[in-house]
C-alpha cells in the first residue's frame, strides 16, 4: 500500500511517499481503507522529534493521527463493526499511521461515523473532538453557567471546543484574529477577544476555565483571568508528574516533566488556580458519545482545505507555515 513515511527525525528530512507492507490484522483489530485523514499541529512535532521522550516512535513510521473510511476486514474477536461499515477513529498513539491507503486499529478506538458528515467532514474531528471532550468533559467536569476561555478559537481545536462548551451551557470567550470574528460568534462565543486589537488578559475576568493551546507566555498570561479554584488545561504547555504517571514513564523521566512545568505549576499556587497538561487518549466510546452531537448540528466540523492523498507532505507544510485560516486541513483519498 502506499503511506507517508517519517524515515528520520527533524523538519528537513519531512515525510517521503512509499510502498510499504499491508497492516497485520489483530484478533480485534478492524481493517480500515482510508478514505480521508485529517492533519494536525502533533503531526508536525512527531516528524520534528519534539515528542520522543512522550511517542518515542521507531524510524520509519506512517504518520497521521486522524481518519475516516471503510472497514474491509475484522479481526476474528471484533463484535462491534463489519465489513462495510463507514468508521472514524483517532488509533492509539502507539498504532498512528493514518496517511496510508489502509490501517489496521483497536476496534476500542472506532466509532461509526457520523452519518450526516461527508468522509473529509468526519476526518477532521477525531483528534479535536476527543481533546475537547477530556478537557472540557472528563477533566474540568465544566458545568452550566461556569465561564471557560478557550484559546485559537478559529483553530482546529478551538472550533470544536467552543459548540461542546456551549452545548454544555457555557459562558464561553475565545481568542482569535480580526478575520475570524464572525466565524467563532457563529459557533457560539459569547465573548470574542481580537488579540491583533486587545490583550486577552486585561479584559478577561473571574474565569473558570482556560483551555490552553498555545502555551508560552499566553498560558502564563491565562493564569491572570481565573478566579481563585480556576484551572488552566494545557495541551500544549510542559508536562506534568501527573502525566508521567499516567503515561507509565520511569521515575527520572517524571522527575524530569516536573522539573519543566515547576514554574507555570509555582505560579498557579500563588494565585491560588491550578495548572495541569493532557495529552489526549484514543477512545471509541467518547466518539460514540459525540456522534448524536454532530448528526444534529450541535457540533459541525470546520474545514479549511482539502488536499489530494498524494499531497500529504504539501497539506503538512500548508498548515505549518500557518496559511490555513479555520478549522481543520484534509487529505482525501483518490
Amino acid at each position: 500500500m502506499r503511506a507517508f513515511l517519517v524515515e528520520r527525525y527533524g523538519r528537513e528530512a519531512g515525510l517521503r511517499a512509499g510502498e510499504v507492507p499491508d497492516p497485520e490484522v489483530g484478533a480485534n483489530d478492524v481493517l480500515i481503507r482510508v478514505r480521508a485523514a485529517s492533519i494536525n499541529p502533533l503531526d508536525r512535532m512527531i516528524r520534528d522529534g519534539e515528542m520522543k521522550t512522550i511517542l518515542p516512535y521507531k524510524v520509519p513510521f506512517i504518520l497521521g493521527n486522524d481518519l475516516a473510511g471503510v472497514v474491509i476486514a475484522v479481526g476474528r474477536a471484533v463484535t462491534r463493526f463489519a465489513v462495510g461499515d463507514e468508521v472514524y477513529a483517532r488509533p492509539d498513539k502507539d498504532r498512528i499511521g493514518t496517511f496510508a491507503e489502509l490501517i489496521a486499529v483497536h476496534q476500542d478506538d472506532v466509532a461509526i461515523k457520523p452519518s450526516t458528515l461527508t468522509m473529509e467532514e468526519a476526518a477532521s474531528l477525531p483528534l479535536v473532538a476527543l481533546t475537547s471532550w477530556q478537557v472540557l468533559v472528563e477533566r474540568a467536569h465544566l458545568q452550566p453557567g461556569q465561564k471557560v476561555l478557550i484559546h485559537a478559537g478559529s483553530g482546529g481545536l478551538g472550533t470544536i471546543a467552543i459548540q461542546l462548551a456551549k452545548h454544555l451551557g457555557a459562558h464561553v470567550a475565545t481568542t482569535t484574529s480580526t478575520a475570524n470574528v464572525d466565524l467563532v460568534k457563529s459557533l457560539g462565543a459569547d465573548v470574542v477577544v481580537d488579540y491583533r486589537k486587545q490583550a486577552f488578559e486585561t479584559v478577561l475576568h473571574d474565569y473558570d476555565l482556560v483551555l490552553d493551546s498555545l502555551g508560552g507566555e499566553t498560558l502564563s498570561k491565562s493564569l491572570d483571568v481565573l478566579k481563585p479554584g480556576g484551572e488552566v488545561i494545557s495541551v500544549a504547555g510542559p508536562p506534568d508528574a501527573a502525566f508521567g504517571r499516567e503515561l507509565g514513564a520511569n521515575p527520572v523521566v517524571r522527575l524530569v516533566m516536573s522539573a519543566l512545568s515547576f514554574r507555570i505549576r509555582r505560579r498557579a499556587r500563588r494565585r491560588r488556580v491550578t495548572y495541569s497538561f493532557l495529552f489526549m487518549k484514543a477512545g471509541g466510546d467518547q466518539l460514540r458519545e459525540l456522534t448524536p452531537l454532530v448528526d444534529a448540528g450541535t457540533i459541525r466540523p470546520v474545514v479549511d482545505t482539502v488536499f489530494p492523498f498524494d499531497a500529504t507532505r504539501e497539506a503538512l507544510e500548508y498548515v505549518e507555515a500557518g496559511r490555513a485560516k479555520a478549522g481543520k486541513v484534509v487529505v482525501r483519498m483518490t
